[in-house]
């Protein structure tokens, strides 16, 4: 395993769910840890019981196209390199095939794919340097497989899949690794209307998390392409 010592690694969406449980594990492992969301203030508030020397609060938002540099900026000025990037801030909704406004469809692509693909674009340099360089995307499921009428949210999720497997294959050589970890139901709030499955059967946050600092921890030549967490009994398994 790789020692978290003077590692620095950047979650996106950190303000909250399963972006809050990683920013909060990777930082008991010893991990710096550049967190981002869209509300600097509020990030820092619910933060504010692990904040020590080893986190920095910035802005990211996925649909403002100049806080993802000046988000980079502010982590190589901070700490003064970056040796992963978590691609966790995401979005659903209920378009559909047959029902939706164009505009929401284009609000998932924006959030959900063009936000991990440029703040891939931006980091791969920094990650070729430090020969170990981990980029973690937050998939899902719906990234595998087809279970509901919300096609927009499978479409970006299958794409986010493609990003996965895209950035291994153009980092392999510098030792830049990719995962794309897929949970079925996570108990957060993007869950909290969910009735098929019961609240304290899903996925635990903090579980979640584990898998993915395993994922950041696992050495160049022992990484999981994917990883496929489920709550319940899948078809796909």
């Amino acid at each position: 395993m790789l020692d978290p010592a003077g590692r620095v690694i950047m979650v996106s969406g950190a303000n909250r769910g399963i972006g809050r449980a990683i920013t909060e594990k990777l930082l008991s492992k010893g991990y710096r840890v550049s967190a981002g969301a869209r509300d600097v203030a509020g990030l820092k508030d619910v933060l504010a019981p692990v904040a020590n020397a080893h986190l920095l609060c910035a802005q990211y938002d996925a649909e403002t196209r100049a806080t993802y540099k000046a988000w980079v900026e502010a982590t190589l000025t901070t700490f003064g390199r970056i040796d992963g990037l978590v691609n966790n801030a995401g979005t659903s909704n209920t378009f559909s095939i047959e029902d939706g406004d164009e505009a929401d469809f284009d609000r998932l692509v924006t959030i959900n794919l063009k936000g991990p693909l440029f703040m891939t674009r931006l980091v791969m340099p920094h990650l070729r340097k430090v020969g170990h360089g981990r980029i973690v995307n937050i998939s899902s499921l719906s990234g595998k497989r087809v279970a509901n009428a919300n096609v927009a949210y499978a479409m970006t999720k299958h794409a986010l899949m493609a990003l996965t497997h895209s950035t291994r294959r153009i980092g392999w050589d510098d030792g830049v690794r990719a995962t794309a970890v897929c949970p079925s139901f996570v108990a957060t709030d993007l869950t909290a209307d969910v009735t098929k499955v019961r609240r304290e059967d899903m996925i635990d946050p903090a579980d979640l998390a584990e898998l993915v600092a395993t994922a950041i921890a696992l050495p160049n030549n022992a990484v999981m392409a994917e990883m496929l967490v489920n709550c319940k009994l899948e078809d796909l398994f």
